[in-house]
This record gives structure tokens, C-alpha cells and sequence, in this order.
């Protein structure tokens, strides 16, 4: 089979000025992608600033002969991610794969967490991915083409001191399968890498804990999360609405499953549901739908209606910008 190449094609790599974002941006550009290096260089709660961390890594690309351009603007705002993708499409007439890896980490209980905290996590994680997104939306439709390359994370599962950081990497997630969707008639495929790597982030998190910190770096070095980066980003991606976690050299999938579950002969009471919720609740048998229409077709063939075939459902809301309700977005 032919190498994974991104000869002609532009990139934006969003955190792309340390940790993961630099491995992914020197691994796409010396497969021949022209990259975009985004990177507003701020600390990893989210604040100061610096545009250091972008222009090192751009150069470091260039020395090593291939094309990239750093940017500095802050994706978390609407007006940042906008000019990122303008910088793309005037500096190389085209934007055709878009890595969302900016991130902040601020973990701590949710009681000891602020109102802006909360606010800048959320805004950087899943408003930072939904901005990015929607800028350069129109012009891979506009292509015919595009990938796009989301990060969610293990935190999702859940664990103390997350709630914030998950509810904005769970927000990703319903992102990603949607838009995987929705890109779906004009060519454009929307997955998401789930990594586990030694980071900043995840270094902060482990201070005080030298034995687990040192396994990390031992075993799960950034770089080896960037190849599942690369095939995901590549044109001949197979699959779209999908996460793949890339754990050092172990790479599987993470999916949202559906049980069996249980079908009543009669209305359920609380009581029934009660006294049947091992079998509601087991995994023994599991399906994955791959949207809102097949997961009701499965509903209904379990309770014996349809043949399992997704439903022809139209879920968008009616069209309200020509009565002023809502605005196209500009750029």
C-alpha cells in the first residue's frame, strides 16, 4: 500500500506550538502538508500569552524543509478561529484538514473551581472546537472535501476533580458524531483522537506521584499518539464519527453502546424497572448506532415495529433566517 502523504494539502494544527499539537504539525508537515501552527502560548490554566511556542515550531517545520506558518490568534474567541482560517486560505488558496487540539487544564473538585475558570475551560475546549468547525466548514463544503480531527479524552469516563474538563470533552463528542453526519453528503469526514500522553497537562496532574508520571513518559510519549493523528486527517480515512484512543503503542476505539436492554409485555412500574435493572444494565449484548435515526430503529426492533433500518427522520430546525430569528454567520 502507498505511504500516508499530505502532499498539496494545508493543515491547521489548533495547540499546535507544544506537547501533542507540535507532534502532530511535524509529523503532517514531513508528510508534505503545508501547516498552519496555532498557538495562542498560554500557561496551561488558560491564561497569559505568547507567541513564542507557535513561531519556534513553524521554524523548526521550515529547517527542516517543509512549509508551515505560525498564528497566535486565540480559537476560543469566534473572531480568532475565523482569522485562522483566513490565514490558511490566503497564504495557500485552500484549508483542507483541520486538527482541534487546543486545550487548557484546570482540575480541581468542582466546589473549589470559579465561575470563570468553568467559563474559560468550557470556552476553550468545546467552544474553541465549535468555532474552529464553523469557520472552516464552508470552505471544505465549498471543496467538496475536508477532514477534521477532533480530541476528546479519557476523562469522559469520569474521575474526581474532571467535571468541568469532561463536560467540555463530552461536548466534543456529541460534536464530532454529528458533524460526522452532517459532513457526510459533501465529503467531509469529522473523528476525534482520544490520547493518553505525557504532557504539561497531564504532568501537572500527576505532580507528587513521581512513579505514575515516570511510566508516562516512559510509555506513553507524545509522538506516538501523532501517526493515529496522521491516518484519521488522511483522505483515505475509512470511517467518520469515530474515536480512536492511542495509548503509547496500543491503539483501539471508543464507542458509545446501546444494551439490549429489556422489553416489558405491559407498562413498566418503577418497581419492575427496579427489579429488572441487571438486565437493563448488562453489556453482554450491545449494539453501536451511528445516529439518532438508528438508535430509534433499534428501539423499535426491539420492541418488534421495523426491520432495524435506520429512519428516514429529518431532525434540523425549520429555516428562520429570512423572518430575522437568525443570523448567517460572516466572515
Amino acid at each position: 500500500m502507498s505511504d500516508v502523504r499530505f502532499d498539496g494539502r494545508v493543515v491547521v494544527v489548533t495547540g499546535g506550538g507544544r506537547g501533542l499539537g507540535r507532534e502532530y504539525a511535524l509529523l503532517l508537515a514531513a508528510r508534505g502538508a503545508r501547516v498552519v501552527v496555532n498557538d495562542v502560548g498560554t500557561g496551561i490554566d488558560g491564561c497569559g500569552a505568547s507567541p513564542s511556542p507557535a513561531h519556534a515550531v513553524a521554524e523548526e517545520i521550515r529547517v527542516l524543509g517543509g512549509e508551515a506558518a505560525a498564528d497566535v490568534h486565540d480559537v476560543a474567541t469566534v473572531g480568532g478561529a475565523r482569522a485562522v482560517t483566513r490565514a490558511a486560505v490566503e497564504r495557500w488558496g485552500r484549508l483542507d484538514v483541520l486538527v482541534n487540539n487546543a486545550g487548557i487544564s484546570i482540575l480541581r473538585p468542582l466546589g473549589d473551581l470559579s465561575d470563570q475558570e468553568c467559563r474559560r475551560v468550557l470556552d476553550t475546549h468545546v467552544g474553541g472546537t465549535l468555532n474552529m468547525v464553523r469557520a472552516v466548514w464552508p470552505h471544505m463544503v465549498a471543496a467538496g472535501y475536508g477532514r477534521i480531527v477532533n480530541t476528546c479524552s479519557d476523562a469522559v469516563f469520569g474521575d474526581a476533580g474532571l467535571s468541568v474538563y469532561a463536560a467540555g470533552k463530552g461536548g466534543v463528542l456529541g460534536l464530532t458524531t454529528s458533524l460526522a453526519a452532517e459532513g457526510a453528503p459533501y465529503g467531509i469526514k469529522v473523528n476525534a483522537v482520544v490520547p493518553i500522553a505525557a504532557t504539561r497537562m497531564s504532568l501537572q496532574a500527576l505532580q507528587g506521584d513521581e512513579s505514575t508520571a515516570g511510566l508516562l513518559v516512559d510509555m506513553f510519549p507524545a509522538r506516538l499518539v501523532a501517526p493515529v493523528v496522521a491516518v484519521l486527517a488522511h483522505e483515505d480515512v475509512p470511517c467518520t464519527g469515530e474515536f480512536l484512543h492511542a495509548a503509547g503503542r496500543r491503539v483501539g476505539r471508543v464507542f458509545l453502546g446501546a444494551t439490549e436492554g429489556v422489553v416489558w409485555k405491559e407498562d413498566p412500574t418503577p418497581e419492575s424497572v427496579r427489579d429488572q435493572l441487571p438486565g437493563v444494565r448488562s453489556t453482554e449484548e450491545f449494539r453501536t448506532p451511528q445516529s439518532v435515526r438508528a438508535s430509534m430503529a433499534f428501539s423499535l426492533e426491539r420492541l418488534g415495529i421495523g426491520g432495524g433500518e435506520p429512519l428516514t427522520l429529518d431532525l434540523t430546525t425549520p429555516e428562520a433566517v429570512d423572518e430575522g430569528r437568525v443570523s448567517p454567520v460572516e466572515d
